[in-house]
């Protein structure tokens, strides 16, 4: 028998959230970036931007980005890189790729996109500059495995980035939890006509590691300098290691 994990407060089998974060993506590939900018006040651009910069990717970079999204994060990653640079666009969920790729058409970029699943990469090991997973680890089913595995596709001296929810400072989380658990279903079923999955997105957040978690697990992968960048009051975190 397979082992118990989590999907948002539920505790469900290992082979049965993968289907069901699945499910999620499926209902809101379409609406996906539009409720990010409302969601975030537009903030999960700033966000991304700052990831970029402390990502150390130049020209010519071999970049990585897992659980992608639709894209945009390994399109500001393919503008740094230039066209000398090597950039998968990758994500496990094939409505979510074809966002992305219809974006980065439409943006003039013609990144290689890969249906793969993190925690199984398809890729060498020591081959990449860079890999990243921006809001993406919170809903795989083996964080473990999946930092292990981007650890191993890193060259030596390669960086990994972790973008995600966190801790909010302790102080606003009364009204952070009030906004979560209330606004963004609410935009869910108004806008992308889905409560139940932002619903799932606040309970998910509760239930992913904290900051010193996370740093904790990228260390148990092997990787090296772990640090943190909390941003607006530790909504998001990101997380920088190194392979040495």
């Amino acid at each position: 028998m397979g082992e118990d994990t989590h999907f948002g407060f539920e505790t469900v089998a290992e082979h049965e959230k993968a289907k069901r974060v699945a499910s999620v993506f499926d209902s809101v590939a379409r609406k996906y970036d539009i409720m990010n900018d409302l969601m975030s006040g537009g903030l999960h651009r700033l966000w991304k931007a700052f990831t970029v910069e402390r990502s150390g990717v130049r020209e010519g970079a071999r970049v990585l980005d897992i659980a992608g999204g639709s894209g945009d994060l390994a399109r500001a990653f393919a503008r740094r890189a230039g066209p000398s640079g090597e950039v998968w666009f990758t994500d496990i969920n094939r409505a979510m790729l074809e966002v992305g790729r219809d974006r980065s058409i439409d943006a003039g970029l013609l990144l290689p996109i890969l249906q793969c699943d993190a925690e199984r990469l398809p890729f060498p090991c020591d081959y990449f500059d860079c890999v990243s997973v921006a809001f993406g680890l919170r809903n795989m089913t083996r964080k473990e495995a999946a930092l292990a595995e981007m650890h191993r596709v890193l060259r030596p001296g390669g960086r990994a980035l972790v973008l995600e929810f966190s801790r909010v400072w302790p102080p606003l989380s009364g009204i952070y939890d009030w906004y979560s658990f209330n606004v963004l279903p609410w935009l869910g079923g108004r806008i992308a006509d889905d409560e139940a999955s932002y619903r799932y997105l606040a309970e998910s957040i509760r239930m992913h590691p904290d900051q010193e978690g996370i740093k904790i697990l990228m260390e148990q992968a092997g990787l090296e300098d772990v640090e943190y960048y909390n941003l607006t009051a530790g909504v998001v975190a990101l997380h920088r290691g190194f392979k040495y």
